[in-house]
């Protein structure tokens, strides 16, 4: 990696394909899944098409935790050696303990630059505020203009996704206002919006095809007269669906910037196989 003044820090929820982070040199502190007896860390030890392999033979549930304060003081620590600053960049503090964790670790570099941000957003809404900000390092702007790049974007992404079952995200405690769609689905397809840091309901619908219509509807009208428009799906184990879905978007929408992105193992966990939406950043 070539010196530069911000090096970027984000967690394995962002889950962003990896020549983004090749490109941006973005150093990524993985989460970890707990499967059995066995700990793995997300995207290291486990990719998504392994974790899904896997969840269709084994009917053990897996759990997640936030990777270890030393595991975050060494990721951060690596990023200090390659820059005069760090910035990092977690998942919401509502969803998890990774934004505390990475706090912690950074209590524990006292002598280095290192600013944390709770990104209030996860999957790639939060990538999306992570490419912002090492886009503006690559730049070579200084960390207060790095930093300013990252919290602009913050009001500026968002996630709107549907899943097979309400029951991963009931029960790793994810559903937040969900909760009111459990009991009465039947065969409707629940719409989920990340909202201040948390999963929340929107509405429900008849069929996965008809949920997944709408996600383009009330992306197109969250959209409206913003530009210019970047998006990227989250999807776990449906990766001809969300492709679908991100040509329709791509094209309705004007998109300058389209990735199809997958549900990292921690993020599929708790919203199971089947999952497709889309985040964006608009503006």
């Amino acid at each position: 990696m070539s010196p530069r003044s911000v090096a970027i820090v984000t967690d394995s929820t962002a889950y962003m394909p990896a020549d983004l982070v090749q490109q941006y040199q973005i150093h990524v502190v993985p989460n970890v899944v707990n499967w059995g007896t066995k700990t793995y860390r997300d995207g290291v030890d486990i990719t998504s098409t392994e974790f899904f392999e896997r969840r269709k033979k084994d009917p053990e549930n897996p759990t997640t935790a936030v990777a270890s304060i030393g595991e975050f003081r060494d990721v951060y620590a690596k990023a200090a050696e390659l820059a005069e600053a760090v910035l990092g960049l977690h998942l919401s503090a509502k969803l998890s303990g990774t934004y505390s964790a990475a706090e912690q670790a950074r209590a524990l570099l006292v002598d280095k630059n290192i600013r944390v941000i709770d990104s209030n957003a996860t999957a790639m809404a939060l990538g999306f505020v992570v490419l912002a900000a090492a886009r503006a390092a690559e730049a070579g702007q200084s960390l207060a203009e790095v930093v300013a790049a990252a919290e602009a974007t913050i009001p500026r992404v968002g996630l709107f996704f549907t899943v097979e079952t309400l029951d991963y995200l009931r029960r790793g405690g994810r559903i937040g206002g969900a909760s009111a769609f459990l009991g009465g689905l039947l065969d409707m397809k629940p719409i989920l919006e990340l909202r201040d840091g948390r999963v929340e309901p929107m509405e429900r619908v008849r069929s996965k095809k008809k949920a997944l219509d709408r996600i383009l509807d009330i992306m197109a009208s969250q959209t409206a007269g913003k530009s210019p428009i970047r998006l990227a799906t989250i999807h776990a184990a449906a990766p001809d669906e969300a492709k679908a879905l991100l040509e329709a978007a791509k094209t309705r929408l004007g998109a300058v910037e389209a990735i199809l992105a997958e549900a990292s193992p921690t993020v599929a966990t708790h919203t199971g196989p089947g999952t497709v939406g889309l985040a964006y950043c608009a503006g």
